[in-house]
């Protein structure tokens, strides 16, 4: 009996090593800055669906909206220790990993969307790989649409703004070192208090797209707007490389796909919501100032020389810079095809 009973047991033990175990789940949690309810948050949650449902439940998303997590630097020092995966970033908030992925963030680089879409058609790819060559997988880029720039007052010239406190993103430094070039008075705050430094008179300008002042409830602290695109905006969604490697080959496909169509909606969804937060903006009563273009020529030659000079300095490539003003110069050359969409400052 004692040999039957040992005889049972060792069987019993080689079936355990000899059954299919169930493959370890992936959690890949991420941040966004997107409120809960927001669009945004209904495609990347849904997204998380597809992806758990494809992948049989092996990889899933753990979304956390709303800036819970900090802003970009403290979401990309959440990711170094493991606490979190990834999260949606702005340009200027990832370019700490890695450099170059703000050149379509360079203030006055672009005029119009069509450009846009001309040089991202040549670049984009070029951006992501650079971005997973320093250690982070993205999914392409979310456009934002143009900054433009607000205020209490008209601004038809760049006399107009000196003196005047002009709010700058925290941690933009390529905005910084640009209103620095055109002899402003740049005032850095975070994100989250520039409703209340338009309040307080502590800020009395901001640049931001359409969408961003209606959904931020800016709009309701100023009367003007001026039409010249102050820089193309974007955000871009990435996970770490490390964290993203150590799942199989075929469900980092699925990850790739699902989350780049989802990208892809986004992008275009955001192109929509520019349109109708404009429209919106003009229903409440703000006014759009257009510039005369010679002065605007200007500007465009203040900003350009600061670009190059920040190139140069090693805050960006000067071989990716020179690439990307090419793209540009095609694009008006007529390589860009459709001339008459040149004029859309969509």
């Amino acid at each position: 009996m004692r040999f039957l009973a040992g005889l049972t047991s060792g069987f019993l033990f080689l079936v355990i090593l000899a059954a299919p175990t169930a493959q370890a789940q992936t959690i890949f949690k991420i941040a966004t800055i997107a409120p809960e309810n927001s669009q945004w948050m209904i495609d990347l949650r849904s997204a998380g669906d597809a992806i758990a449902e494809q992948t049989q439940q092996r990889v899933k998303l753990k979304l956390y909206a709303g800036g819970v997590m900090g802003n970009d630097k403290k979401v990309l020092r959440k990711i170094r220790i493991g606490q979190l995966q990834g999260g949606a970033f702005t340009a200027t908030g990832l370019s700490e990993r890695y450099r170059d992925i703000i050149l379509y963030g360079l203030p006055m680089a672009f005029q119009t969307q069509a450009e846009v879409d001309y040089v991202r058609q040549r670049m984009d790819s070029v951006l992501m790989k650079g971005l997973e060559d320093a250690g982070y997988v993205g999914f392409g880029f979310a456009g934002g649409g143009f900054a433009k720039l607000m205020g209490s007052e008209p601004i038809t010239d760049l006399k107009d703004l000196r003196g005047r406190k002009v709010w700058t993103p925290e941690g933009d430094n390529i905005a910084y070192r640009a209103m620095e070039a055109m002899e402003l008075s740049p005032v850095v705050l975070p994100i989250t208090d520039v409703l209340t430094g338009l309040q307080t008179g502590l800020i009395e300008y901001i640049a931001t797209p359409p969408v961003g002042a209606v959904v931020l409830q800016w709009y309701t602290k100023v009367k003007y707007v001026t039409t010249v695109p102050f820089a193309y905006t974007a955000g871009i969604l990435a996970i770490d490389k490390g964290a993203f490697s150590r799942i199989s080959q075929s469900d980092q496909g699925i990850v790739r796909e699902v989350l780049t169509r989802a990208y892809e909606v986004i992008d275009e969804r955001n192109r929509e919501d520019n349109r109708n937060a404009e429209k919106a903006l003009k229903q409440n009563g703000l006014t759009f100032v257009d510039v005369d273009p010679a002065l605007v020529a200007s500007w465009r030659k203040i900003t350009a020389v600061s670009n190059r000079e920040m190139a140069e300095q090693g805050t960006f490539s000067v071989e990716l810079l020179d690439e990307f003003l090419g793209h540009i110069a095609d694009f008006h050359s007529g390589a860009g095809g459709n001339q008459a969409a040149l004029h859309s400052a969509e």
